[in-house]
């Protein structure tokens, strides 16, 4: 009788007789691992524990390196088993116990049913559509050399190893099927992890990857109805069976299916409870009819996930339900069966190693000899075939469970079986270092809808690379280029509200070029500005997490690009403002994200990248040391929540740690919107204005800071006050004076060179991602120094005219209040300079480089003033500055600037 279906009938039979258990406990002496056959429960909770936890903590290690978490799973069963753990005396005894086995083994059954049926979900017949011609070739040659090396290996393995009651043609289509199989689940990952999925590589392993694995079930149940079947006859009728169950279910089950989606709303809102039901009866009522006609029953829910309907994404939406129970409990119990089953001791001799390495060696020259030749043959390159060949050749946890069903049958003995999981693991293992050896980045050829040659343009129709300018310079100092970063939901407002910011404003911008035009004689230093053409490419981030639905969604980015409704949103957001916007999907791993920012800003040639922040709402008001309220603007200021006086601290902190990468990997100018809600309306035309305070300290940051005001006043709903501050240690009164003159300094194209010459930065490699900088000498301080008085003097004169300002930035300095501040406290006077105005953006640098003045100990005052406890990641990540002003609550939003790395040819 078929093992699941008579393990289920056992169990049922033992608990008809089950008796009250005794009331007895650990207080009473009771031991509480002890197995009792009528209250299987408690050792089982034991076993579960001690199988997740070491699970888990062999991954940690393994993460690091790459490595698909179904190694750490097998390697925990293994040191579990007899190999390891199992030579401590008593260990066995106590843990693991023979009589447990068939209770562990039934939930790890039901389990794998559930994993078969995530992995049908994951089949998309479309993927192999679009590219049928190559995959078709790379697939076959990818299992039917395999099988000829498995099935030729099979004889001395079957005279050495076997015993001569199993049948040589079982043995053998066992060993075919073990060598022929790739590794669907964990090759889907292993793209997505590296970045391949698209790549022309890519499209193909992962199209080649699913006929392969539909092919390798399918042998697997012709081998397993063989093996049960008593004669050549009741095969064949096995067989019958299962084609005709499967047509049924394709062609009539599927439809019945999709009508049943579309007719509870799932496809539109995900599965309700009752389609949900539906399917897991469905599920179940497969596995049962596949069992009790011969074949395995994880071949029936393999069916089942694959007749389920993907439309509106309803085949995520299932996999998001059920994946965290089957990956976090059921798979590491079956995998650590395949351990306990798995004893290295008996390779004990020099035969069985030898056999050992030539398994692993065949299995590994089959896949990647047969797919590396096919793939040669199509018209790929020899280094993108042979990545094919390695990616193909990845065995994990599909092999296993061949393994795992060839042992039960009785087909495989132990001493083979562990031969045959050192060779799974072994190859698994070698697929990402051999990948990414064979493949590096730089190498990568990237597909474009056609799945063939490589990009030369944007997605929605930009230039290549070598079209695009990237520097802001004398000719155009307005920044036109910009990246967005969209990641949640709830940072949408405020980036359209900063991109609608920094937009300079068409219409007035041309006339302005007119004026231009018109005053060039007259004009002591012309520059010939031209319009700008605006473009915005926004950024979607996924973050690619253990999840089964990720890999799903990263497979699937060409629709998701299309269906996103953040890119939607923002999409609507550029028509209905006559924005050219050009939208990108990246999928990635949490530690990637930062980088990807990066590179697309670099790849795109963009001159400014917007980042979102928003810090989560604290509805209670703390008081003073008096016990009087603080001020309203406080009472709400949603910064408190990344102090640590919020629950939410733990994921503002996490978001921090992405925009200090972004800060120390980004080749471009970032802008950092710190947004508490109350955010300005940007909106043309809406008839209200808006206020900009700029504390001026110096460096390379204050001096983007304070172009990136003046390109902001260009619109003339926007007016701004720039206040240059200096630390003066003499205990006088605030002062404030009128700025100097400095007719006699070049302030052309000298001010926007110097700006753009001295932007080093290093990226700390050790701890949570930061900018660090090197020391600055005498030198470079000077030169800053000048940098400053250059762009301060050229902007803040009184006389434009002489001071060589062309009419384009006329117009917006006349909307610029410049001053001085000298103050022994500059911190606080400039946060009392700002509280002069209702609503106030603050725009200030992140001054992490070259700053003149080390502020730590005044903002430590601050701290002390307003009772904020943890601002330590918030000064990591933002600046003394602009942490200042958080810690006063006295701006509606803020914007922090760095400046970009120098880029050394």
């Amino acid at each position: 009788m078929p093992e699941f279906s008579g393990t289920i009938i056992r169990l049922f039979n033992g608990l008809k007789k089950r008796q009250a258990t005794g009331e007895g406990g650990l207080l009473t002496g009771t031991d509480p691992s002890a197995f009792d056959v009528t209250d299987p429960l408690r050792l089982w909770i034991i076993q579960v524990g001690v199988i997740i936890m070491m699970a888990q903590l062999l991954s940690l290690g393994l993460r690091r390196m790459k490595q698909p978490k179904v190694i750490a799973e097998v390697l925990g069963g293994i040191l579990l088993g007899p190999t390891a753990f199992g030579r401590i005396p008593g260990f066995t005894q106590h843990i693991f116990p023979s009589q447990s086995l068939p209770y562990l083994t039934l939930v790890a059954n039901i389990g794998l049913c559930l994993f078969l049926f995530i992995v049908g979900l994951e089949i998309d017949a479309s993927i192999i559509k679009r590219n049928a011609r190559m995959s078709a070739v790379v697939s076959l040659a990818g299992m039917a050399l395999p099988f000829g090396l498995g099935s030729a290996l099979s004889v001395p393995l079957y005279h050495h190893f076997i015993d001569p009651s199993v049948q040589f043609t079982h043995f053998m289509l066992f060993t075919g099927v073990a060598y022929s199989i790739t590794a669907f689940p964990v090759l889907c990952r292993i793209l997505t992890e590296l970045k391949l999925l698209d790549t022309t590589v890519g499209i193909i392993v992962l199209s080649a990857g699913v006929g392969n694995d539909v092919v390798g079930w399918t042998l697997l149940a012709l081998s397993v109805a063989l093996v049960n079947a008593g004669s050549g006859l009741t095969a064949l009728w096995v067989l019958l069976c299962c084609v005709a169950f499967t047509l049924f279910l394709l062609l009539v089950i599927k439809r019945v299916m999709l009508w049943l989606a579309r007719a509870t709303g799932s496809t539109d809102n995900g599965p309700t409870m009752f389609y949900m039901t539906v399917v897991m009866i469905l599920l179940w009522a497969c596995a049962f009819f596949t069992d009790i006609v011969g074949v395995n029953a994880i071949f029936g829910a393999f069916l089942a996930g694959i007749i389920v309907p993907r439309e509106g994404g309803l085949a995520i939406a299932l996999t998001e339900k059920l994946e965290d129970m089957v990956s976090i409990v059921f798979l590491p119990l079956y995998f650590t069966i395949s351990g306990l089953n798995t004893n290295l001791g008996l390779l004990d001799n020099g035969i069985t190693w030898a056999f050992t390495i030539a398994i692993t060696c065949l299995a590994f020259f089959g896949k990647f000899g047969g797919c590396t030749v096919a793939s040669r043959l199509s018209g790929f390159s020899w280094r993108e075939a042979s990545t094919i060949g390695a990616l193909m050749s990845c065995k994990g946890l599909v092999e296993l469970i061949v393994l795992n069903v060839g042992l039960s049958a009785g087909i495989l003995s132990q001493r083979v079986f562990s031969m045959f999981v050192l060779e799974a693991l072994t190859l698994t293992f070698m697929t990402t270092p051999l990948v990414t050896a064979l493949y590096p980045p730089e190498r990568r050829v990237s597909a474009t809808s056609g799945g063939a040659q490589p990009k030369t343009r944007d997605e929605e129709g930009g230039d290549s690379d070598e079209d695009k300018k990237s520097l802001v310079d004398e000719e155009q100092p307005w920044r036109y280029r910009f990246t967005v970063v969209l990641d949640k939901l709830e940072h949408m407002p405020c980036m359209m509200a900063l991109t609608q910011l920094v937009r300079p404003p068409i219409p007035y911008f041309s006339s302005l070029t007119t004026a231009v035009s018109m005053s060039a004689a007259s004009d002591p230093a012309p520059l010939k500005y031209k319009t700008p053409e605006v473009n915005v490419s926004a950024l979607r981030l996924i973050e690619l997490s253990d999840r089964t639905s990720a890999v799903m969604k990263s497979s699937t980015t060409d629709t998701l690009i299309h269906t996103d409704p953040l890119l939607g949103i923002f999409r609507m957001f550029g028509e209905l403002n006559d924005l050219p916007v050009s939208t990108s999907l990246n999928i990635v791993p949490y530690d990637d994200l930062a980088y990807t920012v990066a590179d697309h800003a670099k790849r795109n040639a963009s001159q400014l990248v917007l980042l979102p922040w928003l810090p989560p709402s604290v509805s209670s008001a703390e008081t003073s040391d008096g016990g009087t309220p603080r001020r309203e603007k406080f009472e709400h200021n949603p910064f408190e929540a990344f102090f640590g006086t919020s629950r939410d601290k733990s994921a503002s902190v996490i978001h921090s740690q992405f925009v200090r990468g972004v800060f120390a990997q980004s080749e471009t100018d970032v802008a950092l919107f710190v947004d508490p809600g109350n955010y300005p309306n940007t909106g043309a035309g809406t008839g209200s204005s808006h206020h900009i305070f700029l504390p001026f300290f110096g460096g390379p940051d204050d001096r983007l800071a304070l172009e990136f005001v003046v390109q902001l006043c260009v619109n003339p709903k926007i007016n701004a006050t720039v206040v240059k501050m200096e630390k003066h240690e003499l205990e006088t009164s605030l002062t404030e004076r009128p700025p100097p003159a400095h007719s006699d300094i070049k302030t052309d194209t000298d001010s926007f060179a110097l700006h753009h010459q001295h932007r080093v930065t290093l990226t700390s490699a050790i701890g949570p991602p930061d900018t660090v900088y090197g020391q600055p000498d005498t030198q470079t301080r000077m030169q800053s120094e000048t940098a400053d008085s250059v762009i301060w003097s050229r902007y803040a004169s009184r006389d434009l005219a002489v001071a060589g300002i062309p009419a384009p930035l006329r117009a917006a300095l006349s909307r610029i209040d410049f001053s001085n501040l000298a103050s022994p406290v500059p911190l606080h006077a400039a946060i009392q300079r700002a509280s002069m105005y209702q609503r106030v953006l603050v725009v200030t640098g992140r001054s992490k480089r070259l700053a003149v003045e080390d502020h730590s100990a005044e903002l430590k005052d601050l701290v002390e003033e307003h009772r904020i406890v943890g601002h330590e990641v918030m000064t990591k990540t933002i600046g003394d500055v602009a942490t200042a002003f958080v810690v006063s609550g006295c701006a509606s939003g803020m914007v922090v600037l760095q400046a970009a790395k120098a880029t050394t040819e």
